[in-house]
């Protein structure tokens, strides 16, 4: 069946404005598996836009040949809000500019009302019980309304995406290596999507505090299946944040590698006909993300670095110093800062000069770390 591309507009957010979504649509919908892939919800991380333009490239040829297997949609501009957003001519698609916080937190309960909605009609049949599972999260869906632009464009992407076997949220990070976002449940299974990306790092979490697209997705499963321990319930929504590296690495080279790897992945799992080769190696085996410390300044000023990215560290080690600009005693101008883990340094912070409390790094080790609780993410 031809590409179907859909366009669907957002609640409008101010007189004579309207915004929209552009969805790609290739294979039959509702056939299995399904793959839904979005690029840039941080609209100001350009890598993962550059990817899906590749990608669509690659399906498209898939398309002509008749070689798409299940459904996939792809979105390669998933937020319209924040790509206008701009102050003093930098791109600002981080956060919502009118106040509704992080793009990427706070995504829709889509579990809370589940087990009283789909609780009674489970059943020993795992095939049965996804199929009721996906009702229930649409009848969710359904009953919910749009009260602002920003909730209008979550509700948009969570109903493309929800009933999807496969989620992959397109990111990236200031200065970094490529690594995942999984939750412990679709690991080892996602190993070969790490493996065909070169990812670095697989940090998992079941639950890492935000609310993030993925997790709001992916938990609900779950989250039902401790509730309901005597139904097999599988973990059938895969989804995954994929970082792109850093917010610099944008270019053809790379972003076809990317593409490449995604459309190989989507090869393996049976959505789109063809031999993707042998598998490439796993750089390394996933690791808990309580065990990947993120490093704050502990002062303001000029961070110079002392660790590359991919670099192995010691705990004790100084990977970087931050220098104070205004110092009276330039003897006394730099302080060190150290790896409180053994590991690699997975990401850096771009912009060079700090705020106390700002990210200096990721420092990815192999032991939980006791301060590394409750909210894992950077908020």
């Amino acid at each position: 069946m031809p590409k179907i591309t859909e366009y669907i507009h957002l609640l409008t957010g101010t007189a004579l404005t309207q915004r929209q979504i552009i969805a790609h649509r290739f294979g039959v919908r509702g056939a299995r598996p399904k793959a839904y892939i979005q690029a840039s919800l941080h609209a100001d991380e350009i890598p993962g836009m550059l990817v899906a333009h590749h990608l669509l490239k690659l399906l498209d040829q898939a398309d002509q040949k008749n070689q798409i297997r299940g459904e996939i949609v792809v979105i390669p501009v998933a937020n319209p809000i924040g790509l206008s957003q701009f102050m003093n001519a930098k791109l600002t698609g981080w956060y919502e500019l009118g106040g509704a916080g992080n793009f990427n937190r706070n995504w829709p309960d889509l579990y809370s009302a589940l087990p009283e909605t789909i609780g009674h009609l489970l059943t020993p049949n795992a095939d049965h019980n996804t199929q009721i599972i996906r009702q229930g999260i649409q009848q969710i869906l359904d009953q919910a309304k749009p009260f602002s632009e920003m909730s209008s464009l979550k509700l948009t992407l969570a109903r493309l995406a929800f009933d999807s076997d496969f989620v992959l949220d397109l990111h990236c990070d200031d200065e970094a290596l490529m690594h995942l976002f999984l939750t412990p449940a679709h690991w080892p299974d996602a190993t070969d999507l790490a493996a065909e990306l070169g990812s670095y790092a697989s940090l998992l979490s079941a639950d890492s505090g935000g609310q993030s697209f993925d997790e709001s997705l992916s938990t609900p499963w779950i989250k039902l299946a401790t509730d309901f321990p005597n139904w097999p319930i599988p973990a059938a929504c895969m989804a995954a944040t994929v970082e792109h590296r850093g917010s610099a690495d944008v270019n053809d080279e790379l972003a076809l590698k990317d593409a490449q790897g995604i459309f190989r992945f989507l090869q393996r799992r049976q959505l789109v006909a063809g031999n993707p080769g042998a598998l490439p190696p796993l750089l390394n085996q996933a690791t808990d993300f309580t065990a990947c410390d993120i490093i704050k300044a502990p002062t303001g000023g000029i961070v110079v670095y002392r660790k590359r990215l991919g670099e192995p560290v010691k705990k004790g080690e100084v990977i970087a110093e931050i220098v104070d600009p205004v110092a009276i005693d330039s003897s006394q101008a730099r302080i060190p800062v150290v790896s409180v883990t053994d590991g690699f340094i997975l990401s850096r912070r771009l912009d060079h000069f700090l705020r106390p409390s700002d990210t200096v790094a990721k420092v990815v080790g192999k032991i939980p770390l006791p301060h590394r609780n409750g909210l894992l993410l950077e908020d």
